[in-house]
Protein backbone atom coordinates (compact mmCIF):
# COMPACT_ATOMS: atom_id res chain seq x y z
CA UNK A 1 0.00 0.00 0.00
CA UNK A 2 1.31 3.22 -1.29
CA UNK A 3 1.33 6.17 1.60
CA UNK A 4 1.18 9.18 -0.01
CA UNK A 5 -0.99 11.80 0.06
CA UNK A 6 -3.09 11.23 -3.31
CA UNK A 7 -6.98 13.33 -3.49
CA UNK A 8 -8.48 10.32 -3.00
CA UNK A 9 -6.77 10.07 0.57
CA UNK A 10 -7.74 12.91 1.50
CA UNK A 11 -11.04 12.96 0.83
CA UNK A 12 -11.18 16.05 -0.94
CA UNK A 13 -13.90 16.91 -3.27
CA UNK A 14 -13.67 19.11 -6.33
CA UNK A 15 -16.38 21.35 -7.59
CA UNK A 16 -16.43 23.71 -10.66
CA UNK A 17 -18.72 26.84 -10.58
CA UNK A 18 -19.31 28.94 -13.65
CA UNK A 19 -22.38 31.78 -13.76
CA UNK A 20 -23.54 33.13 -16.90
CA UNK A 21 -25.65 36.13 -17.73
CA UNK A 22 -27.06 37.60 -20.89
CA UNK A 23 -30.38 39.92 -21.68
CA UNK A 24 -32.61 36.93 -21.73
CA UNK A 25 -31.84 34.57 -19.51
CA UNK A 26 -29.12 33.73 -16.46
CA UNK A 27 -27.77 30.32 -15.36
CA UNK A 28 -24.99 28.35 -13.86
CA UNK A 29 -22.95 25.36 -14.79
CA UNK A 30 -21.66 23.16 -11.67
CA UNK A 31 -19.22 20.40 -12.16
CA UNK A 32 -18.73 18.54 -8.44
CA UNK A 33 -15.88 15.21 -8.40
CA UNK A 34 -16.13 12.75 -5.81
CA UNK A 35 -12.10 11.51 -4.08
CA UNK A 36 -13.01 8.59 -6.08
CA UNK A 37 -13.51 10.12 -9.42
CA UNK A 38 -16.90 9.95 -10.24
CA UNK A 39 -18.86 13.29 -11.22
CA UNK A 40 -22.04 14.65 -10.67
CA UNK A 41 -22.75 17.57 -13.18
CA UNK A 42 -25.57 20.22 -12.87
CA UNK A 43 -26.58 22.86 -15.31
CA UNK A 44 -29.33 25.68 -13.65
CA UNK A 45 -31.47 28.11 -15.11
CA UNK A 46 -32.36 30.90 -13.09
CA UNK A 47 -35.76 32.49 -12.80
CA UNK A 48 -35.08 35.64 -12.40
CA UNK A 49 -32.37 38.59 -14.37
CA UNK A 50 -28.93 38.38 -12.79
CA UNK A 51 -25.61 39.87 -13.53
CA UNK A 52 -22.82 37.91 -14.39
CA UNK A 53 -21.36 38.46 -11.01
CA UNK A 54 -24.95 37.46 -9.28
CA UNK A 55 -24.78 34.94 -11.65
CA UNK A 56 -21.26 33.35 -10.42
CA UNK A 57 -22.28 34.06 -6.64
CA UNK A 58 -25.52 31.47 -7.08
CA UNK A 59 -23.46 28.65 -8.73
CA UNK A 60 -21.29 28.57 -5.98
CA UNK A 61 -24.13 29.13 -3.26
CA UNK A 62 -25.67 25.99 -4.99
CA UNK A 63 -22.84 24.22 -5.23
CA UNK A 64 -21.72 24.70 -2.05
CA UNK A 65 -25.70 23.91 -1.00
CA UNK A 66 -25.32 20.54 -3.05
CA UNK A 67 -21.52 19.53 -0.94
CA UNK A 68 -23.15 20.43 2.38
CA UNK A 69 -26.53 18.22 1.76
CA UNK A 70 -24.03 15.18 0.65
CA UNK A 71 -22.13 15.86 4.33
CA UNK A 72 -18.76 16.64 1.99
CA UNK A 73 -15.98 17.56 4.45
CA UNK A 74 -13.17 18.56 2.52
CA UNK A 75 -13.65 20.28 -0.86
CA UNK A 76 -11.57 22.76 -3.49
CA UNK A 77 -13.52 24.97 -5.24
CA UNK A 78 -12.50 26.16 -8.57
CA UNK A 79 -13.97 29.45 -10.31
CA UNK A 80 -13.05 31.66 -13.01
CA UNK A 81 -14.58 34.98 -11.54
CA UNK A 82 -11.59 37.15 -10.11
CA UNK A 83 -14.47 38.91 -8.15
CA UNK A 84 -15.95 35.98 -6.00
CA UNK A 85 -12.18 34.45 -5.37
CA UNK A 86 -10.64 36.96 -4.87
CA UNK A 87 -13.27 38.11 -2.04
CA UNK A 88 -13.95 34.62 -0.70
CA UNK A 89 -10.48 34.33 0.04
CA UNK A 90 -10.30 37.39 1.75
CA UNK A 91 -7.77 39.38 -0.81
CA UNK A 92 -11.09 41.98 -1.54
CA UNK A 93 -13.26 43.25 0.24
CA UNK A 94 -17.08 43.48 -0.56
CA UNK A 95 -18.21 46.99 -1.11
CA UNK A 96 -21.67 46.77 -2.86
CA UNK A 97 -24.11 45.50 -0.19
CA UNK A 98 -25.16 42.78 -2.69
CA UNK A 99 -21.47 41.43 -2.88
CA UNK A 100 -21.78 41.17 0.92
CA UNK A 101 -24.57 39.37 1.22
CA UNK A 102 -23.73 36.54 -1.13
CA UNK A 103 -20.04 36.98 0.44
CA UNK A 104 -21.94 36.58 4.11
CA UNK A 105 -23.97 33.38 2.86
CA UNK A 106 -20.52 31.95 1.33
CA UNK A 107 -18.97 32.44 4.60
CA UNK A 108 -21.75 30.65 6.18
CA UNK A 109 -22.09 27.49 4.14
CA UNK A 110 -17.66 26.98 4.51
CA UNK A 111 -18.91 26.51 8.24
CA UNK A 112 -19.62 23.48 6.99
CA UNK A 113 -16.53 21.75 5.45
CA UNK A 114 -13.48 21.36 7.87
CA UNK A 115 -11.40 22.12 4.59
CA UNK A 116 -12.53 24.33 2.26
CA UNK A 117 -10.20 26.05 -0.69
CA UNK A 118 -11.15 28.40 -3.31
CA UNK A 119 -8.75 28.92 -6.56
CA UNK A 120 -8.99 30.72 -9.45
CA UNK A 121 -9.00 29.07 -12.58
CA UNK A 122 -8.82 30.42 -16.45
CA UNK A 123 -11.98 30.73 -18.75
CA UNK A 124 -11.41 27.95 -20.45
CA UNK A 125 -10.33 25.33 -17.92
CA UNK A 126 -13.67 25.96 -15.84
CA UNK A 127 -16.91 23.79 -15.96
Amino acid sequence: MKDDSSENEKGLWKLSVDGSSCISESGAGLALISPDGWTLEYVLRFGFKATNNEAEWEALITGLTITKHLEVKKIEVSSDSQLVVSLVSEKYEAREESMAKYLAHVQNLKSAFQEFGVLKVLRAENV
